[in-house]
C-alpha cells in the first residue's frame, strides 16, 4: 500500500488509516478479525477515540503486543484542561499504551468550540502539558460538519497544530463553498507542513428515513466500484490518507480500494463532483 509523509511528523503513513470507530460495539473476536485485515494490508496508522464505544478496550490487547507497529492517534471531546488530562490518561490505560504519537482536540465544529478548547484552562493546555510530559509527540485537531475546513484555517492561525482531520468526499465537494474552504485549508497545510487526514470518504448521503443497514452514521456507498471511485477521488487530493469506514463489514473493500488506488486527473475529479451534485450531502 502507498505511504505518504504525515506532514512534519515525518511518519510515512499508509494511505489507509485504520478508523477504529469500526470497533464501536463489536466483540473481541470481531475486533481481532478486523485487526488481522489491517495488518495484512500493511496499515501502520490508527485513529481512535474514547467516544468510539468499545474501540479502546478492543484495541488494548493489540497495542500491548504490537504498539510499535503503529502510529497511534487518539482524541478528546473534553473542553477543559482537567477533564482532557483525565481522559487522556484513561485512554492510555484502556489502550495499554505508554504514550500516543498524536493527541487531538476532537469534534471541534465551530469557532465557539475552538474558543472553548484553546482558551486559557482549555483542553489544548492539557494536550500541551501531555506533550511536555512525553505522553504524546504531536498535537492535532479534528472536526465534522460544513464549517470544519474554515474552522481549521482559523485554528492554524491561533496554534501550530501538527495535523488536521476533516470530511472529504465527492458529494460534499459539490458544495462550492465547502470545496473552496477545503482547497484553502489544504493550501495552508502544504505551506505549514501539516498532516491531513480525511473522514467520510465513502459517504453517499444521510440515512434520512431509510433503514440503517450499517453502523456508519451516514449512508455509505457499498458496491466495490463505487467505493473505489470514492477512494480514488479522496486520495487524488493532496492529503496524507483517509480513515477507513466505521463498519467492519465494509473494511475489506475500502482496504482493497486503498491498495489499488489509481490517481484521478482534474477532469475526472470534476466529473465526479458534477455527479455528486445530484446527491444529498451529509452536511448541508
Amino acid at each position: 500500500m502507498e505511504t505518504r509523509r504525515f506532514g512534519r511528523t515525518g511518519h510515512a503513513s499508509t494511505v489507509a488509516i485504520f478508523g477504529a470507530a469500526a470497533l464501536w460495539e463489536v466483540s473481541q473476536a470481531e475486533a481481532d478479525a478486523a485487526m488481522e485485515l489491517v495488518l495484512a494490508a500493511g496499515v501502520n496508522h490508527i485513529d481512535v477515540a474514547p467516544s468510539y464505544g468499545l474501540a479502546e478496550e478492543r484495541l488494548g490487547p493489540w497495542m500491548a503486543r504490537d504498539r510499535d507497529r503503529f502510529f497511534l492517534g487518539c482524541k478528546t471531546m473534553e473542553r477543559t484542561a482537567a477533564a482532557a488530562a483525565a481522559e487522556l490518561r484513561r485512554s492510555l490505560k484502556l489502550l495499554r499504551a505508554e504514550r500516543f504519537d498524536l493527541y487531538q482536540l476532537h469534534a471541534v465544529t465551530s469557532l465557539e468550540e475552538l474558543d472553548e478548547a484553546t482558551r486559557t484552562g482549555g483542553a489544548l493546555d492539557a494536550v500541551l502539558a501531555a506533550r511536555d510530559e512525553g505522553l504524546t509527540r504531536f498535537v492535532g485537531i479534528t472536526g465534522h460538519g460544513v464549517q470544519a475546513p474554515a474552522v481549521f484555517i482559523e485554528a492554524l492561525r491561533r496554534f501550530d497544530f501538527d495535523s488536521v482531520l476533516f470530511p472529504l468526499n465527492f458529494v460534499q465537494m459539490a458544495d462550492p463553498r465547502y470545496r473552496r474552504d477545503v482547497e484553502e485549508l489544504l493550501q495552508v497545510c502544504r505551506e505549514r507542513d501539516v498532516g491531513t487526514m480525511v473522514i467520510k470518504s465513502i459517504t453517499r448521503s444521510p440515512w434520512g428515513d431509510l433503514p440503517e443497514t450499517h453502523t456508519t452514521w451516514y449512508r455509505p456507498f457499498t458496491e466495490p466500484d463505487d467505493i473505489r471511485r470514492a477512494v480514488d477521488f479522496v486520495l487524488s487530493h493532496d492529503v496524507t490518507g483517509l480513515c477507513t469506514v466505521g463498519d467492519t463489514t465494509l473494511l475489506p473493500p475500502v482496504l482493497e480500494a486503498c491498495e489499488r488506488f489509481t490517481r484521478m486527473d482534474a477532469d475526472a475529479c470534476a466529473a465526479l463532483i458534477a455527479e455528486g451534485a445530484g446527491l444529498e450531502p451529509l452536511f448541508a
